[in-house]
């Protein structure tokens, strides 16, 4: 069974980073780069999100933290740091 979009990520579509940002684990992830979405996991006890994708057969995982302090800014607009693109 697939798993459920998270805001415009849908599984089995393909997305790029069009702006950069630093993750939970402070890891900066730059611009470009093609990826599948698969999914999402939320850890309610410490407003952690994991969003899941596959890039050229390996699992990739950018963990967010939904907290003021931290990527909240990024979850909440999302659309503007993950685009769509159009598979081939």
């Amino acid at each position: 069974m697939d798993k459920e979009p998270f805001k415009h990520l849908i599984p089995r579509k393909l997305f790029t980073i069009v702006k950069p940002f630093v993750d939970y684990d402070g890891i900066i992830h730059q611009k470009g780069g093609v990826y599948t979405f698969v999914g999402s996991d939320f850890l309610p006890y410490d407003d952690g999100l994991t969003l899941r994708f596959t890039s050229e057969g390996a699992a990739v995982a950018f963990r967010l933290q939904w907290r003021t302090e931290t990527q909240m800014e990024i979850i909440e607009n999302l659309e503007d740091y993950f685009a769509g693109i159009e598979s081939s």
